[in-house]
């Protein structure tokens, strides 16, 4: 579905079907960066490399030192959904900036005249994104399956996991739509982005559990929604993995902050061409 579909769509005040209208409109936007990925899928390629070196060099190498203690999971099934973390976060965070791109072209123009509610607007990129984190699922699934990860693959678990990392994806690519309607060029929001993605990996129990940490980063890790991720991702994917806040707590903080921040960049986006 292009632009053109969405300009003729109803806008909710003129349809007795705002619901069906706002997923339509949603599922426009998502469809449209579909198609721009399928047609330059190298970017997909690329970020595989990061995971496998992951898992093959740093997770291998502290499974021998055991110097890490995961209780019954081996390091490196321990590591493993917190690579998958990582790679959902390092492929949204930088999403924002195909936005600038599309402001600089004209494209958000066009979208924001439409019908279609920012919210839809929002909600579609980040639908988008997912299908990115979909993806690097995927590729790490293999990777520890072959590294001999123990892995849940009940259509429950399996299922749980897509789910996790859907909303993990459109919460970090709508951050991301956050930040660069607030910086607006390309240069600072690299900057900002490279300066983000590291301090939300390290601090999370993405290579280490929560009991290891001093207790000023234990309590930063547990304000961080990327340590929800991978708590949830650990009790879904990996066999004798649990989670240490609780699955339905991890997946309650991850909706609710996707929520507030699909709305913060609604509310945000009109700047970005102003």
């Amino acid at each position: 579905m292009t632009f053109v579909a969405l300009a003729e769509q109803p806008s909710d005040s003129a349809s007795g079907t705002g619901p069906a209208t706002w997923a339509v409109q949603t599922w426009a936007i998502a469809d449209a960066e579909w198609h721009k990925l399928v047609r330059d899928p190298t970017e997909l390629f690329s970020r595989a490399v990061q995971p496998t070196l992951w898992l093959l060099v740093f997770g291998e190498v502290f499974t021998r030192l055991r110097a890490i203690p995961t209780g019954t999971l081996s390091y490196v099934a321990f590591l493993a959904p917190g690579v998958l973390a990582q790679s959902v976060l390092f492929s949204s965070i930088f999403y924002g900036i195909a936005v600038i791109w599309e402001r600089d072209l004209g494209i958000v123009n066009k979208l924001l005249v439409s019908p279609a509610p920012r919210v839809a607007l929002v909600a579609g990129k980040g639908l988008a994104a997912s299908i990115r984190g979909f993806v690097q699922a995927l590729i790490v699934a293999l990777l520890a399956a072959i590294l001999g990860v123990p892995l849940r693959l009940s259509p429950a678990a399996v299922g749980g996991t897509i789910l996790v990392v859907g909303i993990g994806s459109v919460l970090f690519s709508t951050f991301s739509l956050v930040i660069a309607c607030l910086v607006k060029t390309r240069e600072r929001f690299m900057g900002i982005g490279q300066l983000l993605t590291m301090p939300l990996f390290f601090a999370s129990n993405a290579i280490y559990p929560l009991a290891v940490m001093p207790p000023w980063l234990r309590a930063i890790a547990r304000a961080n929604p990327l340590t929800y991720l991978v708590d949830a991702l650990r009790a879904l994917m990996v066999s004798g993995g649990q989670s240490s806040a609780g699955l339905g707590v991890d997946v309650a903080v991850l909706t609710l902050t996707c929520v507030v921040l699909v709305l913060i960049a609604a509310w945000l986006m009109p700047g970005l061409v102003r």
